[in-house]
């Protein structure tokens, strides 16, 4: 008995490493030298790898692929059909995957349904990307953007909520302030 689920039609390659409670469902791939955390549920058709890291109880929705050189640290939320790109300028003629620049999306961040984030950007701890949206430049922390391109147009709890402009969080009572990489709380 393992220690995690691997749906029957998913394929997950020799030298992947899924951590425990992870759930990976229907025609996903996971490729070699890709280190999935613990409890993270990974959806129908996503596919991962090789070279990408998943921390701890991330949930990737449906039909999303994870490329090379992306990192995304514990508790990130990708929506349903959202994009990482990991070539800046790709042409199908020429071979440029060593050009391949890294993106890092920190703890706690969501990413809504069909955005795009164009590789080589820092998606800052529980910032929120609002879906549809073309991230083309670093999110802060607990930034709120959206747009094409994104643009911080507010700030969030962890918890998730839009604060106001008190920087206090209507439902939790969290309290922020800013700082140069974006917010951080504060007090309670």
């Amino acid at each position: 008995m393992s220690d995690f689920f691997i749906h029957p039609s998913a394929c997950v390659d020799e030298g992947a490493i899924i951590g425990e409670g992870t759930k990976i469902w229907h025609f996903s791939h996971v490729l070699p030298r890709t280190d999935i955390g613990a409890n993270c549920n990974i959806g129908q058709n996503v596919v991962a790898g090789p070279d990408v890291r998943i921390g701890k109880g991330c949930k990737i929705q449906n039909n999303v692929s994870i490329y090379r050189g992306v990192t995304l640290e514990e508790d990130v939320f990708c929506g349903p059909s959202m994009v990482f790109t990991n070539v800046f300028n790709p042409r199908a003629h020429i071979r440029k995957m060593d050009e391949a620049r890294p993106t890092l999306v920190k703890r706690g961040a969501s990413l809504g349904a069909n955005c795009t984030i164009v590789c080589g950007v820092i998606v800052g701890a529980f910032a929120f990307v609002g879906a549809g949206s073309v991230v083309t430049r670093d999110v802060p922390d607990h930034a709120l953007a959206y747009g094409n391109p994104a643009v911080v147009r507010g700030w969030v709890c962890g918890c998730g909520e839009k604060l106001g402009e008190d920087l206090r969080c209507p439902v939790c009572g969290r309290r922020y302030r800013k700082t140069d990489a974006g917010l951080e709380e504060w007090a309670r």
